[in-house]
């Protein structure tokens, strides 16, 4: 019987793009996805979301790339410009959710430090009753410990729990360690999906 229901952030909790940031700096898509593909890479993004320091790794990245200095240091100086709200949909459902008595939790991918900015910024969040940020903890979902990390804190077991998030590896890593899955698309796709479990 599931009783918890864990959900990634970006991408199923809040809109999170860094096209939104690029697309109308450049003017042009390609030129966006050019840079975000060469230069402020999901890789070097990714290390800040497993803890490493936001100045360090821009510091390293201007060091290799001074001519795109500008731009590489908008990427978290306009952080916010990368978001693009919350979810349709989904604060309703998760409150609906809470209201049947299931407990609410979050596991995600996450700079510590940036999470700490955009926390305060939308409700949704506060409707998360526990969590656990890749970037407090120094360790990214696939990862097993990660998820681990998450059932042995909050003491839940793994069957009576799913994990909602739009990423398939990630999916996969909850399942390895015993968690259901629910791939995320939208609101109405994750109620169809969902239900079919609870």
């Amino acid at each position: 019987m599931i009783k918890n229901i864990i959900f990634d952030f970006g991408g199923v909790l809040l809109d999170w793009n860094p096209h939104y940031l690029y697309d109308p700096y450049f003017g042009d898509v390609e030129k966006a996805e050019w840079f975000l593909t060469n230069i402020c890479t999901y890789p070097w993004n990714a290390q800040h979301d497993a803890g490493k320091l936001v100045a360090e790794g821009t510091a390293e990245l201007v060091a290799q790339y001074p001519e795109w200095e500008k731009e590489i240091r908008m990427y978290y100086s306009e952080f916010d410009k990368m978001l693009g709200g919350q979810i349709a949909g989904m604060e309703d459902y998760i409150k609906e959710l809470k209201g049947r008595g299931f407990r609410i939790l979050g596991l995600s991918n996450w700079s510590f430090e940036t999470f700490a900015v955009v926390r305060p910024k939308y409700p949704i969040l506060d409707l998360i009753e526990e969590r656990v940020i890749s970037g407090e903890e120094k360790v990214l979902k696939p990862n097993a410990e990660i998820y681990e990390i998450l059932l042995r804190r909050f003491n839940i077991k793994p069957e009576e729990s799913v994990f909602i998030d739009d990423n398939v590896n990630n999916i996969k890593g909850g399942e390895n360690v015993g968690i259901q899955g629910v791939i995320f698309k939208d609101a109405e796709q994750l109620r169809t999906d969902l239900e079919k479990l609870l």
